[in-house]
């Protein structure tokens, strides 16, 4: 079995399960369980990116001073800052893993969106584009807007002062999902607007603040 059709045969094992009470939308209730089931799985990974920022930057005051002492020894300060980031439980690969696992994920529910399912919401088909769907479409345009736009407020918050060229056109990365929820047929919209909105409480779960002692 390829590894593209697993999640196919996934959604479509949970979409027989809600037939009896969710009738033709069972398809597209099978496809935002399913996401938000993985995401559930490998959430842990976030929180342990999270995690990580937090000790990270508890380390800055450190980092900064190694920076002022070794600023003219690259190798040296690098070597310093690995070991000070070792002491601290914190590995330098730690924020890159938690994309590398789900990134063959969302590979793979990308083509199962392109490629959906038997099934409608509300009488849409989930294979259908924006013009065939305009009013399920609007739903999913508003949802996606919405959680971009607090995204993007967000990281403008967390950006200590304001930032100027490539870095500071990173708060309008989030608004890509409304371009894609627009491009994409009725399945890919419900996986990206259920992954967003998952993403979102994962922010403010892991991000909310905690004291000192339970980082």
């Amino acid at each position: 079995m390829s590894i593209f059709a697993i999640p196919g045969a996934a959604i479509e094992s949970l979409a027989h399960l809600f037939v009896p009470f969710a009738g033709t939308a069972a398809a597209a209730l099978a496809i935002v369980v399913f996401t938000v089931l993985v995401r559930l799985l490998i959430s842990p990974l976030t929180y342990q990116q999270v995690r990580g920022q937090r000790r990270q930057a508890a380390l800055a005051p450190d980092i900064a001073k190694l920076r002022e002492k070794h600023g003219d020894d690259p190798m040296k300060l690098a070597t310093e800052t690995l070991a000070l980031q070792r002491a601290a439980g914190i590995s330098p690969f730690a924020a890159f893993l938690p994309a590398l696992i789900q990134a063959p994920f969302f590979m793979v529910m990308y083509h199962v969106a392109l490629n959906a399912p038997d099934g409608s919401l509300l009488g849409v088909p989930l294979a259908a584009h924006l013009a065939a769907g305009l009013p399920i479409f609007a739903v999913l345009l508003v949802l996606a807007g919405a959680l971009a736009w607090w995204s993007s407020r967000r990281m403008t918050a967390a950006m200590t002062t304001p930032v100027a060229g490539p870095m500071g056109l990173m708060r309008y990365l989030p608004y890509l999902s409304v371009f894609a929820v627009a491009w994409m047929p009725l399945a890919g919209g419900l996986y990206l607007v259920t992954s967003t909105a998952w993403t979102a409480l994962e922010q403010v779960v892991y991000r909310r603040p905690v004291t000192t002692g339970n980082r």
